[in-house]
């Protein structure tokens, strides 16, 4: 009996992944022929293999991803729960809240500035609701007992790549600065609104085919022609992402491979007035799969700079950063304050962005 190879070390599947997971930038009618011709494997296999690894749970989803710095309002967001409390804390803006994204319980190898806030989660709500009102209510309905709430000012690095990012040397970096992308949110149409909610949502097994957009159109409701010239139009008002194959990074699959084991968020606090300067020069360097503008304040030591870095070995990771660390040293970016907070468990989903999901997700929880 044929067996079709799941896992991300099987060189077929490591040469569509390397291309799959971050490589397919903005919208395409046919992703799938993109991900082929990029990857130089053929189209028949990387429909069969992507949907092999997505029902064995290797990839966890496969998307059109969003911008939603553009379509929502958003922060991480910093979290004191009690400790007795923390779990339960977790599984409710895991399973929840639709608006909590990544999902993580972070610790510090030393007692610092921070330390004591151990739960961090992405947050993201509709253009013209709040932030802070959404948090307060999670706040009552967890237990926490403060937030903090950090809104990306600029965005240098975003991406994944894990499959990529293995054989990266500390200190590989690009011959450019990161450009940083704003946060300034755009209007849309209720056509466009319309077409953006059906191109979301994760595809199932099934829809791994060569048009995956015909379904997708016909739940809205128009031509397939109609709604890939909309995708279009949203895709040049930079609300598009890429399309990808998410890998499950943090949970061993069945056979017991795992893509990472450690995450580690790093902190840097530069100068005030040279933060796209030091985003720049940090979002360049390769081994960034996030690197944002973000104001912690008082109490993770005045850190402006933060990012993140994914690996297998807890001191491959700190390379990375303590090549990171050398490069800042040696153009004149002083640190006056730099931390790891590290991953322990996590879960991590799109967070939703749907104005008429939020008014009906608030008007449930009102009596909660």
């Amino acid at each position: 009996m044929h067996t079709i190879p799941v896992e991300h070390t099987d060189p077929i599947n490591a040469q569509i992944l390397a291309v799959s997971e971050d490589l397919v930038s903005g919208f395409h009618r046919h992703p799938f022929h993109v991900i082929a011709e990029k990857s130089g494997v053929d189209l028949g296999t990387v429909l069969e293999r992507i949907r092999a690894m997505l029902e064995g749970g290797v990839v966890r989803r496969v998307r059109q991803t969003l911008l939603s710095t553009k379509l929502a309002h958003g922060a991480l967001v910093a979290w004191k729960v009690p400790e007795e409390k923390l779990n339960a804390a977790f599984d409710f803006m895991a399973k929840e809240d639709p608006f909590s994204g990544h999902v993580v319980i972070r610790s510090t190898d030393t007692e610092v500035s921070g330390s004591g806030y151990r739960l961090w989660t992405t947050l993201k709500v509709p253009v013209g609701e709040s932030l802070d009102e959404h948090a307060t209510v999670l706040l009552r309905l967890t237990g926490a007992t403060e937030y903090l709430l950090m809104p990306a000012n600029g965005v240098f690095a975003l991406g994944v790549g894990h499959v990529r990012r293995r054989s990266l040397e500390p200190g590989e970096k690009a011959d450019e600065t990161a450009v940083m992308m704003t946060t300034v949110p755009v209007d849309l149409t209720e056509e466009e609104w319309n077409v953006l909610l059906a191109l979301k949502e994760e595809l199932l097994p099934e829809e791994v085919v060569a048009s995956p957009w015909d379904g997708r159109a016909a739940k809205a409701g128009v031509s397939v022609d109609r709604f890939c010239e909309v995708a279009t139009t949203l895709n040049d008002k930079k609300v598009i992402g890429r399309f990808s194959t998410f890998l499950e990074h943090v949970k061993p699959s069945s056979t017991g491979e795992r893509v990472t084991r450690f995450n580690g968020l790093f902190h840097w606090a530069v100068p005030k007035g040279r933060e796209i300067e030091a985003g720049g020069e940090v979002g360049r360097h390769y081994c960034m799969t996030h690197c944002y503008w973000r104001e912690g304040g008082p109490q993770f030591g005045d850190v402006n700079v933060m990012g993140v870095v994914h690996g297998t070995e807890k001191p491959r990771v700190m390379e990375h950063k303590a090549a990171i660390d050398r490069h800042l040293e040696s153009i004149g970016i002083p640190v006056s304050y730099t931390n790891v907070f590290w991953g322990g468990r996590s879960e991590i989903k799109p967070s939703e962005i749907s104005p008429v999901v939020y008014k009906e997700w608030h008007a449930r929880m009102a009596e909660a």
